[in-house]
């Protein structure tokens, strides 16, 4: 991994994108469907593109919003549809054109009061709020929003009546039918103007803010804050809860500055993240550099990315901690202060989540719910409170509410921010501190992600590998304990393989978008012992890929 010279530093002039081109792409490029790039393709976390290269344009927005119509249609889903936008360059006009078919369609359309901008977390506890002792005339929503991707991205994402990630069934459905509309040059969406159906009876405004901050005295004990008199820091990095912050301290009086109250969709005032992009990954050191110098300022500091579905977090006594350390000390503090929740409440993690997770889960005595990358795995756990907490490996995370009913089944950016607050007044110690204490009891991972070259051709072997095509009985001189090509919580495929010895594993994923395959390595025992991880775990899956 090369990291560029600009890595970690303010972003100069020529990396700042140009939004009237980029807006005047949206517009005017018309995709080609024949082509695989500019199709619509739901990945983890919806369709993502950019309109530069006829990735996610007008008509990207038009196909996949009259595909949700249809699909709602299909499923009786009748009762409103949350919408809400983040703050990249692309999500205004989007929501624009969502709404023009929306409208058209006679879908009950919820949109934020003053055209705020909309967290993520805040159209999943909407839907969930509405949905409650309902059966019928369930709601559904809508995010757009590339989350952390760079300015010049634009996504959309479909939440069904669970608030969660749609599953694959669904995004399936939707992405063929989008599809089929836009080989068809769009025949057969309806569409009226923006005026139009803003004015129409179904579209209506929806207070997403108020609602969502007076709830969340159910999910953090602010009592406990308020009272340890803690001095707390937040840059919402130009993103969708930059109103979200300052509503909160003040409905739960709290000693919490703003650092940054900017909304610039050329992020302008980001630090270049390790490959030379500006990004807004609160969980990068090089994109967080503006928060970190700024530690010593604050007892916690935090940061959400632009749809405040991903957390980072900022102590004076360690600076910005790993997703995965804070993951696993989340998992420590909430299980033993919700007395609340379920005694058989499990703790969902990824497969490439960190194996002191593990650990945690079962000096706990918790199942542990292991799932194949992405979200979507956590939503019917989260949802009928199987699962106290579900995270993943991207700072990605979302738990349950005080009295273990369900908060949000999406990732919620805000919630783990705030528990670090709730955790450092209850204890005497910051999130740092208590990573510290864990791993001193529990021994200390060091991790580490690493990408290799691969055709496209071995990243569908990598995908499709089984167990038994593994030769190989040792790993890093330890014995292999076990082969995974499926997740032992949900038994989905991994699209890839997990290879665990005692103290170490690796596990091997081929990239969506780029002739790579990921691995990621953890070691219990070291440094050099990850560094010999790594160098085997590559060397065996380029061995079964390329058939030797």
């Amino acid at each position: 991994m090369t990291v560029s010279p600009f890595a970690g530093k303010p972003a100069p002039a020529e990396l700042l994108i140009d939004i009237p081109r980029l807006v005047t792409a949206y517009y005017t490029g018309r995709p080609d469907a024949s082509v695989s790039t500019q199709r619509v393709a739901f990945g983890t976390s919806g369709h993502r593109g950019s309109s530069f290269d006829l990735g996610f344009n007008e008509w990207h927005v038009l196909a996949i919003s009259q595909a949700i119509c249809l699909y709602r249609e299909a499923q009786g889903i009748n009762g409103p549809l949350f919408v809400g936008i983040d703050t990249h360059a692309l999500s205004t006009p989007a929501g624009a054109s969502a709404l023009e078919v929306l409208a058209a369609n006679g879908v009950t359309v919820m949109i934020a009061e003053g055209d705020e901008y909309t967290p993520t977390p805040a159209i999943s506890h909407a839907i969930l709020c509405y949905n409650r002792g309902r059966t019928t005339g369930l709601a559904d929503g809508i995010v757009i929003t590339p989350s952390h991707n760079p300015p010049q991205s634009g996504g959309y994402k479909y939440n069904p009546t669970n608030g969660g990630p749609a599953d694959t069934h669904i995004t399936k459905w939707i992405e063929a039918k989008a599809n089929e509309l836009l080989a068809n040059q769009l025949a057969g969406v309806k569409r009226i103007s923006y005026e139009q159906a803003l004015k129409a009876e179904t579209t209506h405004r929806h207070d997403f803010l108020n609602t969502y901050v007076a709830d969340l005295v159910n999910v953090i004990d602010f009592d406990a804050i308020r009272g340890a008199g803690l001095r707390l820091g937040v840059d919402p990095l130009g993103g969708a809860g930059v109103c979200y912050w300052p509503a909160i301290a003040e409905h739960y009086r709290l000693d919490l500055e703003v650092v940054n109250t900017h909304v610039d969709s050329t992020f302008r005032f980001m630090t270049v993240d390790w490959d030379g992009q500006i990004r807004m990954d609160p969980s990068s050191s090089h994109a967080m550099q503006g928060l970190i110098g700024l530690k010593e300022r604050f007892d916690v500091a935090f940061a959400c990315d632009p749809d405040h579905d991903r957390h980072g977090i900022v102590t004076p006594s360690g600076g910005l901690l790993a997703p995965n350390n804070y993951l696993a000390v989340s998992i420590d503090y909430l299980f033993q202060n919700r007395p609340q929740w379920r005694a058989d409440a499990a703790i969902g993690k990824t497969v490439v989540s960190s194996g002191l997770i593990d650990r945690v889960a079962k000096r706990l005595g918790r199942r542990l719910y292991e799932v194949p990358v992405g979200f979507k795995w956590f939503a019917d756990g989260l949802f009928d409170g199987s699962l106290g907490f579900g995270g993943e490996e991207s700072a990605g995370a979302s738990f349950l509410r005080k009295d273990g009913g369900v908060w949000s089944t999406d990732k919620d950016g805000l919630i783990p921010a705030l528990l670090a607050a709730e955790m450092t007044a209850r204890t005497g110690r910051d999130p740092s501190q208590a990573y510290r204490a864990l791993t001193d009891e529990l021994g200390e991972p060091f991790s580490v992600r690493v990408d290799a070259k691969a055709s496209p051709q071995q990243k569908a072997l990598l995908s499709k590998l089984s167990p038994d095509q593994v030769q190989s009985t040792e790993l890093a001189g330890e014995a292999i304990q076990s082969i995974l090509s499926h997740a032992p919580g949900n038994d989905q495929a991994i699209g890839g393989l997990k290879v665990m010895t005692e103290n170490g594993w690796f596990a091997a994923r081929p990239s969506g978008t780029e002739d790579i395959y990921k691995i990621y390595a953890e070691s219990f025992i070291g440094d050099e012992h990850l560094k010999q991880l790594v160098v085997e775990a590559q060397a065996l899956v380029d061995g079964a890929i390329s058939g030797r």
